[in-house]
């Protein structure tokens, strides 16, 4: 992949999309293409931070085992999704088990590079200052929905965020998503049992919001946003 096409998928991305092409050039010149197996383990809970990855093909699951021996998946990374940058930059562990769920090709910056381009370039510091600002308020906005929401409303909040749906301006649209994920592992991003999420489901189904298609969602974007619009008015 050239320099200018890397660039063009760093700026698709949180953490890097708000660089102006020279920036995004730069850090595409210190980056390693990658590729892993369908089953493939990338990292594992404890191990060091030594890679930030950018997804280019394939999904991997970020999760962690409960104290049963369960695996509890929390994020689903696809294209243009970023993994494994906390670690990297503050120094520590990894905080949960990185596996490929299909076939995954990715870009990869070492710690060593990611920490160059922080020290010799302002715009990137601030850039990954403002990354994880944002994904501290994605976490507490997670938390809050747990507490505070159904369980429709809080299937409804992830389905958006997948869909990238942040207003009403594709409402007219049904919008097909293959999440990747097994019941169970929606259940546990969402903070409920795996029955109460089907029982959820149905509901959404009912009232046209959600239809499962086999492994995949036809979804109606302005009944997800009309939940989450009601419960916030709710609130």
């Amino acid at each position: 992949m050239q320099g200018t096409a890397v660039a063009g998928v760093l700026g698709k991305t949180a953490l890097f999309g708000s660089l102006s092409q020279t920036d995004r050039l730069q850090v595409a010149g210190r980056l390693r293409p990658m590729s892993f197996k369908a089953g493939q383990t990338i990292f594992s809970r404890g191990d060091a931070g030594t890679e930030i990855f950018i997804v280019t093909e394939g999904r991997v699951r970020l999760s962690v085992l409960s104290a049963e021996g369960r695996a509890l998946s929390f994020k689903l990374a696809g294209p243009g999704d970023i993994f494994g940058e906390v670690a990297v930059l503050d120094g520590g562990t990894r905080s949960a088990d990185a596996i490929a769920v299909t076939r995954v090709a990715a870009l990869a910056l070492t710690q060593a590079r990611i920490e160059q381009l922080l020290a010799s370039n302002p715009r990137v510091a601030r850039a990954a200052i403002a990354y994880l600002c944002g994904r501290l308020r994605q976490t507490s906005e997670q938390a809050e929905s747990i507490a505070l929401h159904p369980i429709e409303v809080r299937i409804a909040r992830f389905l958006l965020a997948r869909l990238k749906v942040r207003d009403g301006s594709r409402e007219a649209a049904k919008i097909t998503v293959d999440l990747g994920l097994t019941q169970g592992e929606l259940a546990s991003l969402v903070g409920a049992s795996r029955q109460k999420v089907n029982a959820a489901l149905a509901t959404l189904d009912a009232v046209g919001a959600v239809k499962r298609a086999g492994k995949q969602f036809v979804c109606s974007p302005a009944q997800l946003i009309r939940l989450t619009t009601s419960a916030g008015s709710d609130a």
